[in-house]
């Protein structure tokens, strides 16, 4: 009852005219984002962060969280029309999506995507809604020392899933880390790393770090790099499925959601792995096997459109109750707690509860709004497929370099802005993940206060990290997700033993 009671009072805050209004603008660009190929959620969020500085918390939030979601529901479009994934969540949607367009089914592929997405994220709200103060409940628990090691586990985790290598992954951390130890030491109060710049004694704006990793780098890196395709747009038929699409459907939406939503709530988890392992299952499961690969089964679209949003919903349990993103538009939805001096974390349900309780059910709103947004409005979005690339990135340039500009009126501030952007070109055409970049900057001071504050505890001993359980288990945790990998592929090598030369013949 304690819990409805929040979430009513929740209601009562996202449901004033002004919340509401910026629910719809959110799930709008989201949406638009979406259906843009090239251009996620991430790059949105970083992009209008400066823009919303002067906006009331509660309010931003409920915009970045429905820019957040419109992005999952319009990239199904570019992924279904063109078979070009909006987002990576949308890989999968592609593969049997495209095939139904191509064969005159685009509309039911469609009409499965947005309403499985619908059902999937208000499951998965109701479960955030009953698990995220359960799990705030026992995190307060957590001293110094066990919320240490959460965070090298976190630091551990994202860098292995959210890049293609642990190397590099470990390395865009790093560089994150080193920009988290610019400016006043929290304790002694001296200057570090400033190199004599009095714009670095405040540390590096997790603002302009962000839109420079995302939004500057991507326009660069699009007008350096990508060559121009020619996109073929398939026929947009009528959007609604016949009942025999309709009892296809369901199943796979229900079994997709619960597939999705613990990948979203564990540090290791993301929308890849889930969406893969949902059209798996849809295919191992189906009665219509001849469909898959040729002319495109309804299965293989709604699983994973419904996987991709449950665990996508699922992550605002690690972010709103331990303060770990699980994804890029995580680690950005961070930073932008942080700018208004919020730290989410266990003691944020009852810091901020208001907030908290307003944000959870601006997702069920948002839900209803984006089925709103894109079953009847689906031909329009169709039609922003035709905004020309070079004024679109044009647009985007302009529209950070003002945000940020607004930010201090510092020159060096845009100064700074470019070289990371600069910065984020180079790592996305080395393969470098940028995510880890942001995580270590906005995690990496509050894990040097906690570790402080751990051997504070136990008199500068560092046995403390070990010596109590909860530490120990994470400790043994961060181990296994180091090790294990690494243990596992060098069994498979070993099983499948050296290969046989094959016999050179003679004569």
């Amino acid at each position: 009852m304690e819990i409805l009671n929040a979430l009513l009072q929740g209601f009562a805050t996202a449901g004033t005219p002004v919340n509401l209004l910026w629910a719809l603008v959110g799930c709008t660009i989201g949406t638009a984002v979406g259906v843009l190929p090239g251009i996620g959620p991430a790059t949105a969020v970083a992009m209008l962060l400066p823009i919303t500085l002067q906006v009331d918390p509660t309010a931003s939030m409920i915009f970045f969280a429905g820019i957040y979601y419109g992005a999952m529901y319009g990239g199904s479009t570019t992924s279904i029309l063109l078979n070009t994934p909006g987002e990576a969540g949308s890989m999968v949607t592609a593969m049997e999506g495209n095939k139904m367009a191509r064969s005159g089914r685009a509309g039911a592929a469609l009409a499965t995507a947005a309403i499985g997405s619908f059902v999937a994220g208000t499951i998965a709200t109701v479960l955030v809604t009953f698990c995220a103060p359960l799990v705030a409940k026992y995190a307060v628990l957590l001293g110094p020392p066990e919320y240490f090691m959460l965070m090298v586990l976190a630091f551990c985790t994202v860098t292995a899933v959210l890049g293609k290598s642990t190397v590099r992954g470990l390395t865009a951390l790093f560089i994150g880390l080193a920009m988290g130890l610019v400016g006043i030491d929290q304790i002694t109060g001296q200057a570090r790393y400033t190199a004599g710049m009095p714009e670095m004694m405040d540390g590096l704006e997790v603002v302009l770090i962000a839109v420079g990793l995302f939004a500057v780098a991507e326009c660069l890196y699009a007008v350096l790099f990508e060559g121009r395709v020619k996109e073929s747009q398939n026929k947009l038929t009528r959007v609604h499925m016949t009942k025999a699409e309709w009892r296809r459907s369901w199943p796979a939406w229900l079994r997709a959601t619960f597939i999705g939503f613990p990948f979203g709530t564990i540090p290791a988890g993301g929308s890849e792995i889930p969406t893969f392992l949902s059209y798996a299952t849809e295919k191992k499961l189906s009665r219509h096997k001849e469909e898959f690969g040729s002319s495109g089964a309804i299965e293989g679209v709604a699983g994973p459109e419904a996987a991709n949003n449950a665990a996508i919903t699922a992550t605002l349990i690690p972010l709103l109750t331990l303060g770990i993103p699980t994804s890029n538009t995580a680690a950005i939805l961070l930073g932008a707690f942080q700018n208004y001096g919020i730290q989410p974390g266990p003691q944020l349900f009852d810091s901020n509860a208001a907030l908290v309780w307003a944000l959870i059910a601006s997702l069920y709103i948002g839900n209803v709004m984006l089925l709103i947004l894109n079953l009847p409005l689906v031909g329009f979005w169709v039609k922003l497929l035709k905004v020309p690339k070079p004024q679109l990135y044009a647009g985007i340039l302009i529209f950070a370099t003002v945000g940020v500009y607004g930010m201090r009126q510092s020159a060096f501030d845009l100064v700074l802005l470019y070289a990371i952007g600069v910065l984020g070109v180079v790592m996305r055409r080395f393969d470098f993940p940028t995510a880890p970049v942001v995580v270590g900057m906005i995690l990496g001071p509050l894990a040097e206060a906690q570790l402080r504050n751990a051997l504070s505890i136990g008199e500068g001993h560092w046995g403390v990290l070990v010596q109590r359980p909860g530490s120990a288990t994470l400790l043994a945790l961060v181990v296994a997700v180091l090790v294990l990998p690494r243990f596992l592929a060098w069994r498979r090598r070993t099983k499948s033993g050296p290969r046989t030369p094959a016999p050179i013949p003679h004569g």
